[in-house]
């Protein structure tokens, strides 16, 4: 049978519907992979931005910060809580790297100031800088003692203590989890280049003899 106008008209418009299917197909798969390949690197920046040392970064707010720490975390940097001695991450820790605050990243410790009072603790004879800390006088639990808090973050990190047997004459005990580690190997990609002077050539620092 000869093919009409109609018959023709209706073919074309099945292949022109078939052809736009293609277009939708193909633009769709476009528009995913580019969505992917922008949700990869912006979560690679994100990580970066969160990771990376930024000494100009916002502090996060408290209820950010109650999301992002463990429940132990939060409780010591933001309640003034105190970890158990002998169990906690750092207190027999004595790798050459620095210690810095858990909230800010702030340099504050160095491997080198370490040593061991036997007291179940991080404890360091002096900071990287006074300048990163404030210590005022606490006096709860009846106690007459010196707390030490980051003065970036405001987190507290513990006390400062006289103590003779300290290079310096000082003690600062901090709670471990008030801080993070950087081995001195990952200091530079971690962006605390400029801190390596302090410990590159320098002999690591081992624990203290015994009492």
């Amino acid at each position: 049978m000869p093919e009409t106008e109609e018959t023709t008209s209706s073919r074309i418009s099945s292949e022109e519907k078939t052809a736009l299917s293609t277009y939708i197909g193909v633009a769709l798969i476009a528009v995913l992979g580019a969505s992917a390949l922008y949700f990869f690197f912006f979560s690679r920046a994100k990580n970066s931005e969160v990771t990376g040392y930024d000494p100009n970064r916002p502090v996060p707010t408290d209820a950010v910060l109650k999301v992002r720490l463990k429940t132990n975390v939060y409780h010591v940097v933001r309640e003034n809580g105190t970890e158990t001695a002998f169990q906690n991450a750092y207190w027999d820790k004595f790798e050459p790297g620095i210690y810095v605050d858990v909230i800010a990243g702030d340099p504050l410790f160095t491997s080198l100031d370490k040593y061991d009072p036997g007291n179940g603790r991080p404890t360091f004879s002096k900071p990287i800088s006074p300048d990163l800390l404030v210590e005022r006088p606490d006096n709860s639990f009846d106690m007459q003692r010196v707390e030490v808090r980051a003065k970036h973050s405001d987190a507290h990190l513990g006390h400062v203590f006289a103590d003779p047997k300290s290079p310096s004459g000082r003690r600062y005990a901090i709670n471990s989890c008030a801080l993070r580690f950087i081995p001195r190997e990952d200091m530079s990609t971690a962006g605390y280049a400029n801190y390596r002077q302090l410990l590159d050539g320098a002999q690591a620092a081992s624990p203290a003899p015994p009492r």
